[in-house]
């Protein structure tokens, strides 16, 4: 523990590259933890004072399913031996679960998403008379988009499961959730937090899709991406833009999600429907923060996130 300050959990070391930089310009001890290929002992001492949990639900896109439980687990020990972990096993599970999300936030009185939970499509028929169509079928441990289709009836969710079983991996939960048309050319609202304040806010034209990671490892200003979640079929890619006019009343919600959901840094989302509704619906730990939209602001994302974690670190002796 003498030799390293802070230890970042992550299992894509291609989205860490901005951090692990700037980390190394500032002269932070870190160690990176790949949670593809891992093992701890109950034994074991600790490596540092503070951990940075960086894990992403859409690990099983990767073929790093077994990334996420590892995680937690490990989390879990940290948090049983005093170890500070940023974002840590509590604010990993709400990201892994679309339910408890859109559960949170109708706890908070939030306007989101009506949304069912199921394990079988044939338990969608209880809630028959609820659901409008079209709707999303999502799974409950989302991430980057993956597997969201946009259904029609009953028949249609009925179909995808028996096409595909494998389709219910990793979790076996999925949701069937409230569709929300919106303007496309006004897109959805991203809106990044930092030790519970907003850092930048962006607004996102998805054309259709429903990647919408900020990574422009996933979504580059140009090029082609190398993530490795299908595209949805779409006339143009995912568009990001600074969004400096994001309305106060906006920031004050998300800023209640934030510390409800005690989310040391991540991004919270929300979408203004055709008829008027600010509706709130996706709650990210750990984003990957997007340069050119900092820059854009003014500043470089992953130093301000350094800035933090040195606080957090002084804060821990």
């Amino acid at each position: 523990m003498a030799s390293i300050d802070l230890v970042v959990l992550h299992e894509h070391p291609e989205w860490q590259k901005p951090l692990f930089a700037a980390l190394e310009r500032r002269g932070v001890r870190y160690r990176a933890f790949d949670l593809t290929r891992a093992a701890f002992s109950n034994h074991d001492t600790p490596f540092a004072r503070l951990y940075f949990n960086q894990a992403s639900p859409s690990a099983y896109v990767r073929g790093n399913a077994r990334a996420v439980p590892l995680a937690l687990a490990y989390m879990r020990t940290l948090d049983l031996l005093g170890v500070k972990v940023l974002n840590g096993a509590d604010v990993f599970a709400l990201e892994l679960s679309k339910s408890a999300q859109a559960t949170l936030l109708r706890t908070l009185q939030i306007d989101t998403p009506h949304s069912i939970t199921f394990n079988d499509p044939t338990a969608l028929r209880a809630y028959e008379s609820s659901i409008r169509w079209p709707a999303l079928l999502k799974p409950d441990q989302g991430g980057s988009g993956a597997r969201i289709q946009v259904v029609n009836s009953l028949d249609d969710v009925d179909a995808i499961f028996a096409a595909d079983p494998g389709i219910w991996l990793p979790d076996n939960l999925f949701l069937l959730q409230e569709y929300l048309p919106h303007d496309p050319e006004q897109g959805i609202v991203r809106l990044e937090f930092l030790g519970g304040e907003l850092l930048y806010a962006m607004r996102v034209k998805t054309h259709g899709r429903f990647n919408l990671c900020p990574s422009p490892v996933c979504n580059p200003d140009e090029g082609t991406g190398i993530c490795e979640v299908p595209e949805q079929v779409a006339a143009a890619p995912v568009e990001f833009f600074p969004y400096p006019d994001v309305p106060a009343d906006a920031v004050a919600t998300a800023t209640r999600i934030v510390r409800a959901a005690k989310l040391d840094i991540g991004g919270i989302e929300y979408l203004e429907t055709d008829n008027g509704r600010r509706v709130f619906y996706d709650v990210n730990a750990n984003s990957n923060l997007r340069p050119s939209i900092g820059e854009a602001f003014g500043f470089d994302p992953f130093e301000r996130v350094v800035d933090f974690l040195q606080q957090q670190l002084a804060s821990s002796r």
